[in-house]
């Protein structure tokens, strides 16, 4: 009988064979438990689709509050030219009209804001100029809210309430398509 040395008898393996399952089971595990955080971006409720041609009608131009950018990303508010910073209370007297002056909204309810950009407009200044718009929607829904049930608009105020406010001056913004680099 041979003699078994003690270098044969010692072998420092290890054994990796289960190696690939454990790394497996720890990717599906890291897998299941992530969560992947979308993007929200803007929330806007788009009308049905129609295969039928919209009805065209005819605005009056003292209700529609027409706010271009261009390619400059400069703004031209009902034909004039206007800082982004003064957009919110400028739409605010647009839509509520406390002077009841003729080149204003007739009221809240008819009152339409148009927004058209270029395609060259920086998304930056899409967002701050869309930001004022709304910003200003929101201005006049939390004055109303507490001229008429005496709390700040809010989404914990009760769903009546809110609908009530939105009847009264409904949130209507029109986004055109927008223009080609450096058109119009």
């Amino acid at each position: 009988m041979a003699k078994s040395r003690t270098r044969d008898r010692m072998k420092n393996e290890i054994n990796a064979g289960s190696m690939a399952d454990i790394a497996f089971l720890l990717l599906i595990f890291f897998l299941v438990t992530t969560t992947i955080v979308e993007d929200k971006g803007i929330t806007v409720k788009l009308p049905p689709w129609s295969e039928e041609e919209p009805d065209i009608t005819r605005l009056k131009e003292r209700n529609v509050y027409a706010v271009l950018v261009n390619a400059q990303n400069q703004l031209l508010v009902r034909g004039e030219p206007m800082r982004i910073q003064d957009l919110m209370e400028n739409a605010k007297e647009f839509i509520s009209n406390p002077q009841k002056r003729s080149d204003l909204a007739e009221k809240p309810t008819k009152a339409i804001i148009s927004l058209k950009n270029d395609r060259g407009t920086n998304y930056d200044t899409y967002l701050r100029v869309y930001n004022e718009l709304k910003a200003a929607y929101n201005e006049l829904w939390d004055e109303l809210a507490r001229r008429k049930f005496g709390v700040p608009y809010s989404d914990d105020l009760p769903l009546a309430y809110r609908k009530a406010i939105k009847g009264e001056i409904p949130f209507v913004l029109s986004e055109a398509e927008p223009t080609n680099f450096g058109e119009e």
